[in-house]
């Protein structure tokens, strides 16, 4: 592959949009280039041959002519050919499925014919791309011919999009990449006016993040090689977002990536975990080979894994990003706050040292640093615009798209900035109605110190900020606004778009519960997808996160700063569900209680409702011949018989017979004396076992009739109430 990072490229373009001069600047760093030309005839139309010679022009002398003619297997052959230190620019696809519907070549297999130069593409070393004309957005030709044309055209175009590491899509002149595309930099184009000149683009591709690998630290020396840094731009500088992968992804997302308009609002359906794989799985861990009664609280990690993976067996979380946003929020909120400590822990992160960065390389996470703009004190106003929260959200969204698409299989929300504790504070008592004195962490000092002053300064603004919005509306986008600013803003969009990626993301401080209170009002879901590994030491985290639904997996009193709670506590949860998936269940487990282990024999056993040559009753399917009640001894009943319960074994609920010897019956069963046992109550029609004393083989099953139910102590005779029976064995002993 090339360094560009692809091999084959597929451009697609109406009638005079530049298509052909973009796929020539794609190739015009190739030392040498076969160019493949398509075009059949035309030696009557000047026009034509014009068009012609203009394209020869431009091409520079190093590059060679093949013409494929008539001859549509011309191309295969070429691109079959090609070495990997060729270079190959087919111009166009047009002239080659002209070639193709040739009547002269009919009758042909046409689609073979496209299968074929797609495979031939997939299959090509060579450095190939290829320009093909768009007809999909145009009329429907009125012609038969037409209409064949672009059909086949379209199909070839699917195909070849397929086969390609990249399609491009030019539109006046403009290249939009519609899959593979930002890793492709075309170099200048040969003509003084290239088609392929930078434009300003609308608001908001962002640049491409920028990578670093921090230095190893003491202390961590088995830690994997050091964290990877990732420091996106700031909302300022982001441009639109990249829509290339829009296509690929689920319809419940296309809605929210399709285009430039996109809008985050109140009321968006987006997926939820597996309602049953997180049950399920709680329910094997009580059955592994353990030899203590269990993981305890961790199985509240397994459960959320298993559901997230939609799986029993959850595997662990072998790839992590952890997003620090880094705000800063103005007036009596950052009171106390030393802004150049924070900004000093904000460059350790970024260059993958300090806390984060320990903790970060030990887990074998990356990180990605977003700073976000100042916002404005509270108590005064809002604190951000409603464009730029709104752009905040997306670049959140963004966020979580990136790491989905870097394959990270969960997020973990970490928080470094001034005022942040303020914001959420006052975001838990406009969401929830929580007293703010009573939520507000404390101000801390280095040594351990409290600064009470503080902590009452940001008191008051927070009092003053919802005095201030107590007559506004409280939608998301307007807590936001008012109050939240663009670091909460930025996380709720990253957790919304995690949620529509089905990437789980660990919660453990302020900034991560107040964007999922916040992100609740937009959609449900989200809260799902959140696990709190840790739950500190800070009443507003607990507080919010019960709101949340979100249960700490871990008490340790943590405070260890947003973000380092969790990142502790990752290498306990991933060796609890690595050790969850792994552990076999309990051998003793395998096979039901008391049947000797038999249970392997289950599968040979009659079925209910069969019947055997001997007894035509379906009844007595299961019971060996003679047997009126169809037990066996110590063996196990196939569902639904009429006598589910052997020697030592329970019987199902609803059972016929459901009581035997030491065992108790059931309310309602039809035989619920036995030697030893109490009597049924009153109402249940008599089945009496030959060995059993005061028995009555046969009974009755008919609605009505009285019945005598036999034991040690005598019998006890009763009516039947008008029940006909009980299950199958009631049926049964009527007839007999």
């Amino acid at each position: 592959m090339s360094e560009d990072r692809w091999n084959t490229v597929l451009v697609l373009g109406g009638i005079r949009s530049g298509k052909s001069a973009f796929a020539e600047s794609l190739v015009a760093d190739a030392p040498a280039v076969r160019y493949v030309a398509t075009a059949v005839g035309g030696e009557d139309d000047p026009e034509w041959l014009a068009r012609i010679e203009e394209h020869q022009r431009r091409r520079p002398q190093s590059w060679s002519t093949e013409e494929t003619g008539a001859d549509p297997a011309r191309l295969t052959e070429l691109l079959s050919e090609a070495g990997p230190d060729d270079t190959l620019l087919v111009d166009d696809l047009g002239g080659w499925v002209a070639a193709v519907l040739d009547p002269a070549r009919q009758p042909k297999d046409d689609e073979a014919d496209v299968a074929a130069l797609a495979a031939a593409v997939r299959s090509c070393s060579a450095r190939v791309v290829l320009v093909s004309p768009e007809v999909g957005l145009s009329l429907v030709p009125v012609t038969p011919v037409g209409r064949a044309f672009a059909d086949a055209l379209g199909t070839t175009n699917q195909a070849l999009a397929d086969a390609c590491d990249g399609v491009a899509l030019v539109v006046a002149g403009q290249p939009t990449w519609l899959k593979g595309g930002t890793s492709v930099v075309p170099a200048a184009a040969p003509r003084p006016r290239p088609a392929v000149a930078a434009t300003p683009a609308p608001p908001p591709p962002p640049a491409a993040p920028v990578f670093v690998t921090p230095p190893a630290t003491p202390g961590f020396t088995d830690a994997p090689a050091g964290a990877t840094v990732v420091a996106p731009v700031t909302v300022a500088e982001r441009a639109a977002p990249d829509r290339s992968g829009a296509l690929g992804e689920s319809t419940q997302t296309l809605p929210l990536v399709a285009s430039g308009l996109t809008r985050i609002e109140p009321g968006m359906d987006l997926p939820l975990p597996s309602s049953d794989a997180g049950p399920d799985a709680r329910e094997r861990l009580g059955q592994v080979d353990l030899p203590g009664a269990g993981l305890g609280m961790l199985g509240e990690a397994i459960e959320f894994a298993a559901a997230t993976q939609d799986t029993t067996t959850p595997r662990p979380w072998s790839s992590v990003r952890v997003v620090v946003v880094a705000g800063r929020h103005g007036g009596g909120a950052a009171a106390g706050a030393d802004p150049q400590d924070a900004e000093r822990r904000i460059a350790e992160t970024e260059r993958g040292l300090g806390l984060l960065g320990r903790l970060a390389a030990q887990a074998g996470a990356d990180i990605a640093v977003l700073r976000t703009p100042p916002t404005a004190a509270m108590e005064d106003g809002p604190v951000a615009e409603e464009h730029a929260v709104e752009a905040a959200l997306r670049q959140g969204w963004q966020l979580a798209d990136e790491a989905a698409d870097a394959g990270r299989d969960a997020l973990l929300l970490a928080g470094i900035g001034v005022g942040v504790e303020s914001a959420a504070t006052a975001v838990l008592a406009a969401t929830t109605g929580a007293e703010a004195a009573a939520t507000l962490p404390r101000v801390l000092l280095p040594g351990g110190r409290f600064d009470d002053h503080a902590w009452m300064l940001r008191c008051a603004a927070i009092r003053d900020a919802l005095h201030r919005i107590r007559h506004e509306p409280r939608g998301a986008t307007d807590i936001l606004r008012e109050i939240g600013g663009l670091d909460l803003a930025v996380a709720t969009g990253l957790l919304l778009g995690a949620a529509a990626r089905r990437v789980p993301v660990l919660l453990d401080g302020p900034l991560g519960i107040a964007a999922g209170l916040v992100a609740r009002d937009l959609a449900g879901q989200t809260r799902h997808w959140c696990l709190l590994p840790e739950a500190g030491t800070l009443a507003l985290v607990k507080q919010g996160a019960d709101v949340l639904g979100l249960t700490p997996v871990l008490q340790l009193g943590l405070d260890l700063g947003e973000g380092a709670n969790a990142l502790a506590a990752l290498p306990l949860l991933r060796t609890a569900t690595g050790l969850a998936a792994a552990l076999p269940v309990h051998p003793a487990l395998l096979a039901d209680h008391g049947d000797a282990g038999l249970s392997d024999d289950l599968d040979d056993a009659p079925v209910a409702g069969s019947t055997t040559p001997d007894d035509p009753d379906p009844s007595r399917a299961a019971a060996p011949h003679g047997a009126t009640d169809g037990s066996r001894a110590a063996q196990p009943a196939p569902h639904g018989d009429a006598d589910a319960s052997r020697a030592g074994q329970p019987a199902p609920h609803g059972d016929a017979d459901a009581s035997r010897a030491g065992q108790p019956a059931p309310h309602g069963d039809a035989d619920a004396s036995r030697a030893g046992q109490p009597a049924a109550p009153s109402g249940n029609a008599d089945r009496g076992r030959a060995a059993e004393p005061g028995g009555t083989p046969g009974g009755t099953g008919i609605a009505g009739a009285n019945a005598t139910f036999g034991s040690d102590a005598g019998p006890v005779t009763g009516s039947a109430g008008g029940v006909e029976g009980s299950g199958a064995e009631g049926g049964a002993a009527g007839r007999s």
